[in-house]
């Protein structure tokens, strides 16, 4: 495992100007709380002002720039953010919690959002038109202007390509607000890349939620792209409710991962675990209740927390840990709020796993499985974020059907199953804005797959052209012969 004392100041970026950090907040390691990572300067909305004004400046030129242009500029900032990575992957660990593997993982994937969007502008911005003996129409893709994204701490590499790739690549600018909890590896990287932009086109502005509130209620920002909690994303729609902007919402989900009767054990928890407890369980995606038949109940939940037993928990630098700590304290007491609580009400809370020597100083928590849940519990109904999930015995598909889509969430799913056409059938009946059979982690995602959510879970979709559509607008032209 390897450390630095270096202490890295990081301000905002403003057309292709770094600010000063005069006013700032500490970013402190999770799993080794007494290390300084980071100094970041904290904005205020005249900071914001000014990074929308020249994001705004910057909009009227980089609109008509060549789509094939911006294209290839999205290529060299895919290879500049791989090039980033064993840089800037370390430093991450220390700002989020994660294992060395999933910070390296955040960063593959951004990279492969850069280069799949320059795959898809060929041909996006060609017009549907009609043409008869009345009238011409010409149906034309146009930019919005300039579009905000708020970022959060879990995977902020790729959460921030999936907004910045399809706003560049359709012309837009942006201006990006990242989480304070994970600011400094993002920013670097973002830095290398808005060199090789033109002056304005990527702007970043650090701070809190006043900073936030600035921004996506400022007058030209026209669209906002937000990755976050349910509850900050009804404050982001009524400070954007004055100017009536277009928002992409990717929420909170409790993500039920249901096991059919033919469901091979071993090779369901082979892919299973990696989708409950890859970052501690801090994705917005991860599995958060799994319901197994009645039947199959206790040979299911003994494989699984004899698998789980053999986790050990311990800082992301350190090789031999599976997981590392919690991201920031608030979390931490939230989690371990939801632990007690479940275990008070008189549920079987089993901790499982071991700690490393390095998880001594961090927001460490093992993993917890709750054997025996009830599907109206609210360990079963929340979403817990954090290394603890519930495990409910079901009897027949219609009610398990109905007990997966009693959650005002909606974002994952998994079916489980033997039978294809049996998962392909059931996972048609689940409220989901995806569903996966026999997968459910980062394996999971493809970029030719829309991603986002239903009812509380979101609104709009990112990846491939259904994320560049959120971008622009249809601008409908007709001459009359």
């Amino acid at each position: 495992m390897t450390t630095t004392s270096d202490v890295l100041s990081i301000g905002h970026l403003i057309g292709h100007r770094t600010t000063d950090v005069d006013t700032h907040e500490e970013v402190r390691d999770p799993g080794r709380l007494d290390d300084v990572v980071a100094r970041v300067a904290v904005g205020t909305p005249d900071d914001v002002d000014r990074a929308v004004r020249a994001a705004h400046q910057a909009f009227q030129s980089w609109r008509n720039v060549p789509a094939a242009e911006r294209a290839q500029l999205l290529i060299e900032a895919a290879d500049i953010l791989m090039g980033s990575t064993d840089e800037l992957a370390p430093l991450l660990v220390r700002e989020h919690g994660g294992v060395l593997w999933e910070a390296r993982t955040d960063f593959a994937l951004g990279t492969g959002v850069l280069q799949h969007t320059a795959s898809l502008v060929d041909g996006f911005f060609t017009p549907v038109e009609f043409d008869d003996e009345q009238s011409f129409i010409s149906v034309e893709r146009v930019p919005r202007g300039v579009a905000a994204a708020i970022v959060p701490w879990n995977m902020p590499v790729v959460l921030t390509m999936m907004k910045l790739a399809p706003a560049l690549a359709t012309g837009n600018t942006m201006v990006l607000k990242p989480s304070p909890f994970a600011p400094a590896a993002l920013t670097l990287a973002l830095h290398r890349i808005a060199q090789i932009l033109p002056e304005g086109v990527l702007n970043v502005v650090h701070g809190n939620a006043d900073v936030g509130e600035a921004l996506v209620s400022h007058p030209l920002v026209r669209k906002i792209g937000f990755t976050g909690g349910t509850e900050t994303a009804r404050h982001v729609m009524t400070a954007a409710s004055g100017t009536i902007k277009n928002l992409t919402l990717e929420l909170g989900g409790n993500d039920p991962a249901v096991v059919l009767d033919d469901a091979d054990i071993d090779a369901t928890l082979d892919r299973m675990l990696k989708g409950v407890f890859t970052r501690t369980g801090q994705i917005c995606f991860a599995v958060k209740r799994i319901y197994v038949p009645r039947s199959r109940y206790d040979a299911f939940a003994d494989a699984f927390c004899a698998r789980v037993d053999e986790y050990a928990v311990g800082h992301g630098l350190d090789e031999d840990a599976g997981f590392g700590p919690l991201n920031n304290k608030a979390q931490f007491d939230k989690v371990t709020g939801i632990i007690e609580a479940t275990r008070n009400s008189g549920a079987k809370v089993i901790e499982l796993g071991r700690r490393l020597p390095s998880a001594e100083n961090g927001y460490y928590v093992q993993p917890h499985v709750v054997r025996d849940a009830e599907h109206n519990a609210p360990i079963t109904s929340c979403e817990q974020f954090g290394p603890v999930v519930p495990l409910i015995a079901y009897d027949d598909e219609d009610q398990v059907v109905r007990w997966a889509n009693d959650s005002e969430y909606g974002l994952g799913s998994s079916v489980w199953t033997a039978d294809h056409r049996r998962g392909l059938a059931l996972a048609r009946r689940i409220e989901a804005g995806s569903t996966f059979v026999n997968t459910h982690s980062f394996e999971s995602l493809d970029l030719r797959m829309p991603f986002g959510g239903v009812k509380q879970s979101g609104i709009g979709r990112e990846f491939g052209e259904a994320g560049m559509k959120e971008y622009v607008e249809e601008h409908s032209i007709r001459l009359l012969k």
